[in-house]
Parts: structure tokens; sequence; C-alpha cells
């Protein structure tokens, strides 16, 4: 997604809010709250339209001032205003949309209806006024003569690149219509969102006889069991498409035909051809973006896209995924093979339901897999989670931040929060300096949207007088809920995820830019994967489990047998993993190298998609088309493989330190967070050069997933 000035900008001041008749509004005054966070406890729903009327009327107001400013443009009066303007509206944002994806409901989504076109509306009226840009223009054009030290002239390179790859360059009529194009892309990706939400919610699956619950374990059906009583079906069983329901059950439940039920249903959302059905949005948005594309003078989405990340082109893109396709797949098969082979086992012995089908199926993947994990290394999932409460989980990835950076996290209580299940956090250095606020709300509910993710609520920047402004960052996940007699304990896979989360948090915790469109996360989406992806490799080292991995009822340590064998199968299943991963990657990079709409069957060409690529039967694509919202919602569009692009950069990261035999060597552990502090404000291959001296090497990578010695 090409930089955008509007949501991104944020800065100086916040005119007094009784000119404007809304004394009452908390959005639209300074917060009287510890660290000037945002007062979620007092906004309610209609705090939120008139806010974003006077937040979008004085973000257009200082833009007047900069395009009417009589002085010749210079590097202050134009290039940092821009980035400083807009300090309002970037609060107002900050916490509506991050409640909307969090905790929202049907009243914000008609909101987020409203306000969609109106922010389209203001981003454009930035970009595309001429007479601003040709301000913008004027100081590019001069830029080797001002003096500017490398984050200033980052800056002005990056404004103007933000302008002319958004349409400043365009002709009167062309700019006309990528108004129209942006404006409706906002409602469909706010549509298609809505749908996938309105589909996970609307599907419920209710087990009456706990017979065919054989083999899923006592927490899980707790947690059904729960579910179903609040659901009004006491003495039932309820299992949706949220993956802390269903995953339980591919993985351990001998009923094949509820294993294949629950992954259909999570699988085929919004392709029902109903109300909530996002085939039609998915044609209408390529459709646009292929046509933004050529007024760009580009043949197809990908590559618009692509200019501005690490990779620059499809074509490199297509060549780098395809060189670790190949070993992915191969390695896929090998297991396939092996799951077969159980399956016939199970289908000998009677022990197998649906015994007509005899080929391994995708909703037996999972089940045979954490099978032949027990088999191969007596290694059940279901024995580590007692030691993976999410409690001392986070505390293990805090101390892992601790060791490397030294910063510290306290507890916040009484602090105004959106849903009570949100908790706080003061983070400081290890001499007491303030360094942010970390929000994390990791419990699922109705008005959540699936996934994990991290996002600034207000973003860290240094302002005209020299103050630093910290961030305040929030972690967003959807762990299991505790139930009556258990706490929230976490699978493998979810304290991965926690893990990645919190890298992310740490890179817009850490940053120390100038200019807040520099700060934090705002790099290529290649490289942004970076810093959250190596902390990854943190979760399951010996020295970091003997931090956090106590048995929640005895307090017992995790033994060192149970750590043994989380290391000798962590090459275990990787070329499901992998190909799980790469196949929407590349289905991705398909959609988005169209060069036209016309046509567009979107189940036959997924199918298509994955018949090119090779793509086994026994997988399922991880994100069918219709619930892609990474690509169709949240801007990852031709994005998708930055995931693996930057697995490349962590793997190699991440062995730095195993080359030291210090997995938080001082030296390397300080350049790392150089790194992270420095945000966008340099070249992103240059910082990793800096950092590590070389190029990455891709070795590493499948070094780690054992595809090569």
């Amino acid at each position: 997604m090409k930089r955008t000035l509007v949501l991104g900008i944020i800065a100086m001041s916040l005119l007094a809010c009784s000119k404007t008749g809304n004394e009452s509004n908390p959005l639209l005054n300074q917060p009287n709250t510890p660290y000037g966070v945002p007062a979620f406890d007092q906004v309610k729903n209609e705090h939120y339209l008139p806010a974003f009327e006077e937040a979008i009327r004085q973000n257009k107001a200082e833009i007047e001032a900069i395009v009417n400013n009589e002085a010749e443009p210079t590097f202050d009066n134009t290039i940092v205003a821009l980035d400083r303007s807009g300090l309002l509206l970037d609060r107002v944002t900050g916490v509506f949309f991050n409640v909307l994806e969090a905790d929202g409901n049907d009243e914000m989504n008609e909101i987020a209806e409203k306000v969609s076109p109106m922010l389209s509306e203001l981003s454009d009226g930035i970009i595309l006024n001429d007479a601003l840009f040709q301000r913008v223009k004027f100081v590019y054009d001069q830029r080797d003569q001002l003096g500017l030290n490398p984050e200033q002239m980052r800056l002005v390179t990056e404004t103007y690149k933000s302008f002319a790859d958004n349409g400043a360059n365009l002709p009167e009529d062309k700019k006309e219509r990528l108004k129209e194009i942006n404006q409706e892309l906002g409602l469909l990706s706010l549509k298609f969102g809505n749908n996938v939400v309105a589909e996970t919610n609307a599907c419920q699956r209710f087990v009456t006889d706990e017979a065919q619950l054989k083999g899923l374990p006592e927490s899980a059906k707790t947690a059904a069991a729960e579910e179903a009583a609040a659901a009004g079906h006491p003495g039932e069983w309820l299992f949706t498409p949220k993956r802390t329901s269903f995953t339980p059950v591919l993985q351990y439940c001998e009923n094949r035909e509820l294993r294949k039920q629950l992954l259909m249903d999570y699988t085929t959302r919004a392709n029902h051809d109903n109300e909530n059905d996002n085939k039609a949005v998915i044609i209408r948005e390529m459709e646009l973006r292929i046509e933004k594309a050529k007024l760009f003078g580009y043949d197809n989405a990908a590559d618009y896209i692509l200019a501005d990340c690490m990779a620059k082109n499809h074509q490199t893109v297509d060549a780098f995924l395809a060189s670790v396709w190949a070993p992915s797949l191969e390695a896929a098969k090998r297991e396939a093979a092996e799951l077969q082979k159980l399956l016939d086992e199970d289908l000998q012995n009677g022990k197998c339901q649906m015994s007509n089908d005899k080929s391994l199926q995708p909703w037996d993947w999972w089940y045979y897999a954490e099978k032949l994990r027990r088999a191969k290394y007596a290694l059940d999932e279901e024995e580590l989670k007692p030691y993976f409460e999410l409690n001392n989980v986070r505390k293990g990835a805090f101390g892992v931040a601790t060791k490397l950076y030294g910063l510290q996290f306290e507890p916040l209580k009484d602090m105004p929060v959106y849903n009570p299940e949100v908790e706080v956090f003061k983070v400081t250095e290890a001499d007491g300096t303030f360094v942010g606020i970390l929000y994390t709300d990791y419990f699922p509910r109705a008005g959540k949207r699936p996934g994990a993710w991290m996002n600034n609520i207000l973003p860290q920047y240094i302002d005209a007088e020299g103050t630093d402004h910290r961030p305040v960052i929030i972690n967003v996940g959807n762990f299991n809920k505790p139930t009556a007699g258990n706490p929230s304990l976490l699978s493998m896979d979810d304290v991965e995820t926690l893990f990645h989360e919190f890298g992310h948090a740490l890179h817009g915790l850490l940053s120390k830019a100038h200019y807040k469109s520099l700060s934090g996360t705002n790099t290529p989406r290649d490289f942004v994967e970076l810093p959250s992806q190596f902390m990854e490799n943190y979760a399951y080292e010996p020295e970091v489990l003997k931090t956090y991995a106590f048995h929640y009822q005895t307090g017992e340590l995790i033994p060192d047998s149970l750590i043994a064998k989380i290391n000798a199968a962590g090459k275990f299943n990787q070329g499901f993993v992998t190909t799980e991963l790469l196949s929407a990657s590349i289905l991705d990079m398909d959609f988005h190298e169209l060069t036209t709409a016309e046509g567009l069957d979107v189940n036959a060409f997924e199918k298509a998609s994955l018949e090119k690529m090779g793509m086994i039967d026994e997988i399922i694509v991880r994100y069918r088309p219709t619930f892609y919202n990474h690509i169709f919602t949240t801007g990852y569009e031709a994005g998708y493989y930055s995931y693996t692009w930057a697995a490349v950069l962590d793997a190699d990261a991440f062995a730095a330190f195993k080359e030291t035999g210090n997995l938080f060597e001082p030296e390397t552990a300080k350049r790392f967070r150089h790194l992270l502090e420095q945000g966008g404000t340099r070249d992103a291959q240059e910082l990793y050069l800096e950092f590590r001296g070389k190029e990455a090497d891709p070795k590493n990578l499948l070094r780690r997933k054992g595809f090569i010695e």
C-alpha cells in the first residue's frame, strides 16, 4: 500500500474545543489521564462522528495554513509542518479504529462506513492539492543544497514520494477518478472485513452427544460447554470458526466428520452466496486496484504497490517465493506420506469414520500430525499447555526484552480501557526513563476481528521544542479465554504469536525518530515483519523457557525432558507450515498480477492458482480469498510474501546472536536495538547491512526449517 499522508501525519496543536461546541466530547480535549493515554472509559459511540468532523476540519485548516504561507517553501515551513499536522485526527483515529477492530459493534460499523469516505476525501485533498505539492516539490528539488541530515533528507524524499506515488503528478481528470477509486476501495475494505466477522459470529455448530468428542481434551470440552451454555444450550458443546474453538478438534478429536465440518466452516466463510458473501467485493476491489495501477502507468497492482518495498517488483517476489516453495512442497509431500500411513492403520483397524474416503484430507492433517508428533517425539501439546499460562508467557516475552534492551514492565491499575479484559503496562529503561505505554487485549469476543496484531494508539515523535512524545502501543490477540477451572493456557502456536506481536510492539516502543511519518513501524512492509519474527526465535530457547514455563497448578518449572522434546520437534511439520503460508503468498501475488478483472471467477481463479503452483490436495491454503483479510482489508495486498521475506532476515539476525554463543550478547543486542530505534528514518537494506555487516543468508531459514543440513 502506498504511503499516504492522512492517518500517518500527526502533530502540533489541539485547538480550544470551547470554540467548537464540543466541550463534553472526551476525544476533543487533551485527556487528563496518566501519561496522556486516551480516555477510553469516557468515550461513547456518539462522540466519534463529531470528533472526526472537528479533527478533519482542523487538519484541513492546518494544510491551508501551509499552502497560504507567503514565505518561500522551506524544510521547516512545508515538510516539517506537514508531518506535524493532524494531531487531533491522529488521536481520534487511534481510538476509533483500535476499538472498532478489537471491540466493535454494529453502530461503530455504521460510523466507519460514514467516516471512511470522509478520510479518503481528506487524504485525496492533501495528496492531490497541487499548490501544496508544488511547495513540497520546491523543497525536494533543492534538497541537496539545504544541508539536511540523513533523517531530514529521508523525510523530504519520502514526503515527495508520498505525493507522487499517490497521484500528485496526474492530470486533473485522472486525479478526480483516483479520488473516486480511493473512496470506493475504502468502503469495500470495510464491507469485506465486516462480512468475515458476521460470518464468523453467525456460524455455530452444536454437539449434543459427548461421545462425538472422543479424544478432545477436557479443557477444550469445558470451554465448548461454557460457550454453549452462554448461547442458551446448556448440556451441549458449541464450536465456531474461531481458531481457539476449532483447532483442538482438528488436533485431537477422533470424529473425522466433525473435523471436516469445522474446517469447512472456517475455510468457506463469506463464500455462501448470501448477504455476507465476499466474492463480488473481491472482484470489485481488483477492478479498482488494477484501474488505479494503470492510472500510474503500471500494468498490474502488484508492481504499483511493490515499488516502495524492498522487493521493488513482482518478478523479484515471484522468484523469491519459487526458491522457497520448491523445498517446502517436497517436505510437505514427505510429511503427507507419513501421515497417510497413520490413516491407513486406522482404516485397517476400523478406527476411522468416513472409511469410504481412504486418502488423507485437509481435515486429517492436524489430527495425524499430532499423533505422529507424539509417536516420534513423545510430545503432546496438551502436556505442554499447563506450562504456557498466558500471564507467565507474557512475562517471558517481557523478560527477553529486559535481557536484550534493559526494558522494565510495570502493570498499571485503574487505567482507562475500552474493555475490562484489557491490561496496561508502563515501559521504562533500566534507569527509570519513560519509554511508553503498552496495552494488551488477548481474548476473543463477538466484536473483535480474527487474528492477532499490533497497532499504534499514539505514535512516537520529537516536537519542535525537542520534547520526545513517547508512544502508546497495543497488542491484540484471540487466545483461549479462562474457563471456570483453568486460566488461559496457550498452544505452542499461541506462544509464538504472543512473542511475534510483542516484537512489533518493541519496534513501536523503542522508536527514536523525530518525525511521525518515519517513526516505529513506518517501514517497507517486507521489512516490518523482521522485528516481530525475530522475537519468535526466543520463545522456545531452553534458556528462555526456564524463565516463564511454570505449571499453572504446581508452580513446577518445565522439566528438561519436555524442553528436549520441544527442541527435538522444532523442525517437525515445517513442510506443512511453510507450504500453507507460501501458497497464500503466491495466491496473493496471482491476484495482484492480474491486468484485468474482466470475467474473474474468484473460486475458479483460486483453484487455477493452486493447480499452477502444484499445491497438494492434502493442504488447504492458509487464507482462502473470501476471508483473506490481509489482502482485502488490512493493507497487505501484494504483501503477504513479506512474512517469508522477513523470515530470511530474522533467521539471519538470530544467527548473529547464536554465532556469539550468547542469546543476549550485549553488543549484538545494542546493534539490533539501534535498528529498531530507527523506524523508517533510513533505507531498510542499509539498516540491516549496518546491523549484520553482510547480506542476509537464506540458508539460515532453510536450515532452521530442516530443509537443508
